[in-house]
């Protein structure tokens, strides 16, 4: 807010929680399974802001007043299983650092059982993965 001009306007977008993420809540259970907390922790971590109300409770300690938060749907798509595997092993934030090629492989193989709920007739694989939007305007300064 401080760099913001006068009547400037903010605008974040986090992911929203994993319970409003299905397929995504599968692939961190399955990493759990697979490989424990820690890995499933790891992924998860992009989620970790999805509650609008901890995120009016930051902008708040944050001293940004008359923050709004707004969930907007949406879905994410991958061409296969393979292809949303792969996607997450490139994030390196996440996965792509903890997982070795024969850990990958296994969570390949595994996915396809885990993930079946998400793939369509033509193999791709599509689920809901909402996000949160914070806005605030910046009040106009008074003369």
């Amino acid at each position: 807010m401080r760099v913001l001009r006068a009547s400037g306007r903010l605008a974040i977008a986090v992911c929203d929680s994993l319970d409003h993420s299905p397929g995504y809540a599968a692939l961190a259970e399955l990493l759990r399974r697979l490989f424990g907390d820690r890995v499933a922790n790891a992924f998860r971590a992009p989620f970790v802001l999805g509650d609008p109300e901890r995120l009016l409770a930051l902008c708040a300690e944050a001293g940004i007043a008359e923050a709004k938060v707004t969930r907007h749907s949406g879905t994410v798509r991958f061409a296969s299983i393979s292809s949303l595997v792969s996607t997450e092993r490139s994030c390196v934030w996440t996965l792509g650092g903890m997982l070795d090629d024969a850990q990958f492989a296994r969570l390949l193989q595994e996915s396809g059982q885990a993930l079946r709920p998400f793939v369509v007739a033509d193999g791709t694989v599509a689920f809901e993965m909402p996000v949160l939007i914070v806005t605030v305007a910046k009040a106009e300064r008074t003369p």
